[in-house]
């Protein structure tokens, strides 16, 4: 089981990192059209503002799993590193817990939010983007961030 669920991790994690790749080139590709349009054709775009924030809004959310995974967070561990290895397993465990059931919880009182954006068809102003779209990817990278920390759990990765 365990063979099985890494192959879906590492299949799960391609198309994450292709997928926020290509966000990241996207917006920074927007990011050169405008700056070039402002300073040789004097005509900036006027939803590139709005398309760059949630393009990275994207990048970042689903990245997020990726760090999750390689369990690279940013972290104030001076106290953790001096406590004795049964007291840090314990710890770790405590902070993966306590990471799933706020994620669970963000997730669960989201998604009303993002159904309703869908119904009234909210849209950005500038770019005409429909909102749950970015809105989603906040959810959507929660989720893949706990199934990181649960594959974690199961596949016998850990920190030590």
């Amino acid at each position: 089981m365990a063979d099985n669920l890494l192959r879906v991790v590492r299949a799960l994690l391609a198309i994450i990192r292709g997928t926020a790749g290509t966000l990241l080139i996207c917006s920074v590709t927007l990011n050169f059209a405008n700056i070039f349009g402002r300073y040789f054709i004097h005509s900036s775009i006027s939803w590139a503002e709005e398309a760059m924030l949630f393009l990275m809004i994207g990048c970042v959310f689903l990245g997020s799993s990726i760090v999750a995974w390689s369990d690279r967070h940013i972290r104030m561990d001076i106290v953790y590193r001096l406590m004795p290895e049964n007291i840090r397993i314990i710890l770790d465990l405590f902070s993966e817990l306590v990471f799933l059931l706020t994620a669970i919880v963000l997730v669960v009182f989201s998604w009303p939010v993002i159904r309703q954006l869908v119904a009234f068809d909210q849209r950005s102003l500038a770019a005409n983007i429909p909102l749950a779209i970015p809105q989603a990817m906040i959810p959507i990278g929660l989720l893949i961030m706990a199934f990181m920390v649960v594959a974690h759990f199961f596949t016998g990765r850990s920190r030590h």
